[in-house]
């Protein structure tokens, strides 16, 4: 398949071997808890795919982003969901750190020593949260002297065994009094911060996404990102960056798990040469869309138009990968199933992205909302 070609020779280009040291690794074992699969991640440089070169990082485009996820996914779809975590945190920080007087001397020198130190970054957003905002508060903070103390869990954390930082959206009393939208970095070791099992399902088991709790967990005011009376717009450009990362980059992950099915369609000649042209067709064409919601985000696109081009993509390749995945399994036939290989716990491994959010259901007015020319205001 020649995107799924173009895809590894980007993933190649940054993480030289990650690959081949990921299939390496039988199937079942690369997909379970505990795997090294993100040992081998972080081994290869997959740190750094999104963090710009003045902080030691690679710098990607979106595209190539979206290109390597879309490689992950079709070895490991546990590590490319795993990853899309670490990533689209690391698009929202970086995103601030363009401009160093929207973050403290603390906060930059933290930035600094992710690349450097191979530092994980876990997200305690909303994600996982039925009919919730990827990006609303899920912690309580409560001031006291020098910080903050937080209270809540994030259930599922994913990279919740590896991370080395849990990235958490909190409540903060405005200088109003009114709460106020703040993003508290907190060290993975910190007290208080505790996993416990969560994960119920042996479906992207390898991605760690159990409990994560914090139980009075002290945060210093220096690891708290803040609007400012100078600056109201700072987590404003924060949310919509992380936003569209997230969408775009966990929808490549499945897609490129749909791809390994369709290329082991194609290259086996199963099926009669209508049925396998109609199957790359679609999801070639998914592929076509997918990337092309990257793309706009090269050349200039931003703001509620970028979030509607990724949720249109992300909405689209959701239900085509399903079709794909379900059509892919049946040409490769009973025996492939009797015989054990891993093609149909890959094709179940596509349906959760419909659990991430938004929810189709929650983004229908927002959407129709935009289509119509109004705004884009999601819940």
């Amino acid at each position: 398949m020649r995107s799924l070609d173009r895809a590894r020779a980007v993933c190649e280009q940054y993480h030289p071997g990650l690959l081949k040291a990921l299939e390496e690794i039988p199937f079942d074992q690369r997909e379970q808890p505990g795997s090294a699969a993100i040992d081998l991640f972080r081994a290869h440089g997959g740190v750094g795919l999104l963090i710009p070169a003045a902080f030691g990082g690679a710098g990607a485009s979106p595209l190539e982003a979206v290109r390597v996820q879309e490689a992950l996914g079709a070895v490991s779809p546990s590590l490319a969901a795993a990853t899309t975590m670490h990533h689209f945190t690391a698009a929202m920080l970086y995103a601030l750190a363009e401009r160093e007087d929207r973050l403290t001397a603390a906060q930059l020198d933290l930035l600094h020593r992710i690349v450097p130190e191979q530092k994980l970054m876990a997200s305690g957003w909303a994600e996982g949260r039925t009919q919730q905002n990827v990006l609303a508060p899920t912690v309580t903070a409560e001031v006291v002297e020098g910080g903050y103390r937080l209270r809540g869990s994030k259930k599922p954390c994913s990279l919740s065994s590896s991370m080395d930082l849990l990235t958490a959206s909190i409540s903060v009393p405005g200088s109003d009094g009114a709460p106020e939208l703040a993003v508290a970095l907190v060290p993975a070791d910190s007290p208080g911060l505790s996993v416990h099992p969560f994960w119920g399902t042996g479906l992207l088991a390898g991605a760690e996404s159990d409990e994560v709790r914090l139980e009075d967990v002290f945060v210093p005011e220096e690891l708290v990102v803040r609007t400012s009376a100078d600056d109201p717009s700072r987590l404003d450009d924060l949310q919509t960056a992380g936003f569209i990362w997230f969408v775009l980059l966990i929808s490549a992950g499945y897609t490129g798990a749909t791809a390994a099915l369709v290329e082991e369609v194609v290259t086996r000649e199963r099926g009669n040469p209508a049925e396998r042209a109609s199957l790359a067709i679609g999801h070639e064409a998914a592929v076509a869309l997918l990337e092309g919601a990257a793309r706009a985000l090269e050349t200039g696109v931003d703001g509620e138009e970028a979030v509607a081009g990724a949720l249109v993509a992300r909405y689209t390749v959701q239900e085509a990968l399903v079709t794909h995945a379900n059509r892919a399994l049946e040409l490769l036939g009973g025996i492939d199933f009797i015989k054990g290989s891993p093609n149909a716990t890959i094709a179940a491994s596509v349906r959760p992205l419909a659990f991430h959010p938004p929810a189709r259901p929650a983004a229908a007015e927002p959407l129709l909302s935009w289509f119509a020319g109004g705004s884009l205001e999601l819940a």
